[in-house]
């Protein structure tokens, strides 16, 4: 199985974003926009493996307090410039760190490699090209999210909302060649 961990939104705050999603999408031709329906914040990337019920176990033990989120304004990685993945925003209170770092340590003994970038929350809209985060050699700018950009910049930055996340989920991802198609194996509490 393909898991990952993940805290899921708000069904209002995922609506305002496919809203927003929707009226650029309309400006950006040949770009890959992510369903609503399938935006989640990942805490770890876990993968192929068949240690559902290990996963289970050690995700069962981690303790923590709610998280507090707000999504709020747009970027584009590796740079406006050169942008191949649209996302939006997020500010998370000081929660969300230790519950990345307890997902990483509770499942480092089952083998998972914890990321080494800081985390930086996102949610990801659209990916064009390549859809690779970080530049290569021979990788171009998407001329739609050029567009998209251009439409942004004079608009202030978008607001979607605040919400408190109150549990983390354990997903799993089925690929197919319409999209990645989530299924919550387990929810874990926190508070």
């Amino acid at each position: 199985m393909r898991l990952f961990v993940a805290l899921d939104i708000d069904n209002v705050i995922r609506e305002r974003i496919a809203q927003f999603r929707e009226e650029m999408r309309a400006r950006a031709p040949g770009v890959r926009w992510v369903g609503p329906e399938t935006l989640h914040i990942t805490l770890q990337f876990l993968g192929e493996t068949a240690k559902v019920e290990e996963i289970k176990t050690a995700l069962a033990n981690i303790k923590g307090p709610p998280v507090g989120l707000n999504f709020r304004g747009i970027g584009f990685f590796p740079s406006p410039q050169r942008a191949r993945v649209f996302w939006i925003g997020i500010e998370a209170d000081e929660h969300l760190q230790p519950l990345v770092d307890s997902t990483g340590n509770a499942l480092a003994p089952l083998g998972f490699k914890r990321e080494q970038q800081e985390f930086h929350p996102h949610l990801t809209l659209a990916r064009a090209g390549s859809g690779r985060p970080y530049s290569r050699p021979g990788d171009r700018p998407a001329p739609g999210l050029q567009l998209v950009r251009a439409k942004l910049e004079s608009r202030p930055q978008p607001e979607f909302g605040t919400m408190t996340a109150h549990e983390f989920i354990l997903y799993q991802s089925t690929l197919s060649p319409s999209g990645s198609r989530y299924t919550k194996l387990a929810h874990y509490p926190l508070g």
